[in-house]
Parts: structure tokens; C-alpha cells; sequence
């Protein structure tokens, strides 16, 4: 609509930050308190372009491009609760695409360190603008996801903000002892559950915790094999 039009109303993004959590995201068994207060806080409408902004509080999977999406916001909100942030964690984000996962992090006031790696320069650059308003201390790298974050590691909690056939070998190196990973993980059945992922001598376990609709993230797809 045109601003110029005596009709014009813009649109109300707080009102629908709030509407999202109580429609979306307390129906979905997400009870944290912390969880909830930092969902209500941030402006999820900065973490996407600004042609979708009208789009960002609706409980889709948003495209950003390159075969990207910023996951919707129930099952952003359930990964976070079935992490089990404990205070002071030091918590990597893998995929943090335009950064939303990793302010709520920041926002939680639970003294966290967090870290945020991208490889799509573009969406990397939308995330530490929202990050510098909104969670100033989230740390910002780019460089492979396969590879996870070495420099910074070890990590108490790593999640995988999109989903994957297997997690990267890396990530799990990169965890401290008794540390996990939460991520969607779309098993042979076809189903994707976010799972939380366990280092154990023999390699890592999976356990998942509940189904979710989710497309991969295309940097972490696994090469085809060949057929003879």
C-alpha cells in the first residue's frame, strides 16, 4: 500500500513478535521461561531481507537463497529447550545463516559465550547487523561448515541450525566431554527429527527427541556415492 495513502497503516511487528510466541511457540510444549522472554525480545523481522519481512513471524520455513532458509520459529524455539542451556556455556552455532538462533542465544542472559559460523558472506553480513544491535557479544565466523570452528573449540553445545544426513565428523571433535549437538538429522526413512548428538568413544550417538519439516542445508549434504 502506498504510505502516502490515508489508509496506510504500517505494519506491526511487535504485535505479531508477540502473536508468533503465543500462537506458535507456547503451543508447541515450549515452556522455558528464558527461551520465551528472548523470543518475544528480538525482532525476528531483521534476521530475514527486507522483502520478506511481512513474512517473518508466519510458521514457514523462510527462504534466504542459495537453497537457504531461516527455520521457523516453533522449532527454533523447541531445539532450544531440549538443549538444556545451563550458565555459562560456550555454545557454537553451525549454519547460522542471518543470525537469529545465535542473538536469542545471546539474549538469554544466561552469561553464554557464543559463537556463530557461516559460509554465505551475504547472509553472514544480515546476521552481524542484527547481532550488533541486538546480541553485540556473539562472536561471527565464516570459513566451511564441515569443518566446524576449531580455533574456538571446545564447545559445550553445538547446534545445526538446519538439517542433515549425518553430522560432521568435526562437530563432534569439537565438543567437550559430556558437551552435545543439537540438530535435524533426516534419517534413511526419510523422517527428520531434531536430535541431540552425544560424543562416545566409539564415534556419536543419536537420540532423537521429535519429528520436524525441514530441508538440508546444501553445504552439509552428503556426496553421492558411486554406483558400479
Amino acid at each position: 500500500m502506498d504510505k502516502t495513502d490515508p489508509d496506510y497503516a504500517p505494519f506491526d511487528f511487535v504485535a505479531a513478535r508477540q502473536r508468533m510466541v503465543d500462537a506458535q511457540v507456547r503451543p508447541s510444549q515450549v515452556n522455558n521461561p528464558v527461551v520465551i522472554a528472548a523470543m518475544r525480545a528480538l525482532p525476528r523481522e531483521l534476521a530475514v531481507p527486507e522483502s520478506l519481512r511481512a513474512f517473518a513471524y508466519s510458521d514457514n520455513n523462510l527462504p534466504l537463497g542459495e537453497g537457504r532458509y531461516l527455520t521457523e520459529p516453533r522449532v527454533t524455539a523447541r531445539m532450544l529447550q531440549v538443549a538444556e542451556i545451563t550458565q555459562g556455556e560456550r555454545v557454537l552455532v553451525v549454519g547460522a545463516g542471518t543470525g537469529y538462533l545465535a542473538a536469542l542465544l545471546g539474549n538469554m542472559d544466561m552469561g553464554l559465550e557464543v559463537f556463530a559460523l557461516e559460509s554465505e558472506t551475504r547472509l553472514a553480513d544480515i546476521g552481524r547487523a542484527l547481532c550488533f544491535t541486538w546480541a553485540p557479544a556473539v562472536h561471527w565466523r565464516e570459513g566451511a561448515l564441515v569443518r566446524g570452528d576449531a580455533a574456538d573449540a571446545p564447545f559445550d553445545l553445538i547446534f545445526i541450525d538446519g538439517a542433515v544426513k549425518e553430522v560432521p565428523p568435526a562437530l563432534a571433535e569439537q565438543l567437550r566431554d559430556g558437551g552435545r549437538i543439537i540438530a535435524p538429522i533426516c534419517r534413511d526413512s526419510g523422517v527428520t527429527s531434531v536430535c541431540r548428538v552425544l560424543r562416545t568413544p566409539q564415534g556419536s550417538a543419536a537420540q532423537p527427541l521429535f519429528d520436524v519439516a525441514g530441508p538440508l542445508l546444501p553445504e552439509l549434504e552428503p556426496a553421492p556415492a558411486f554406483v558400479f
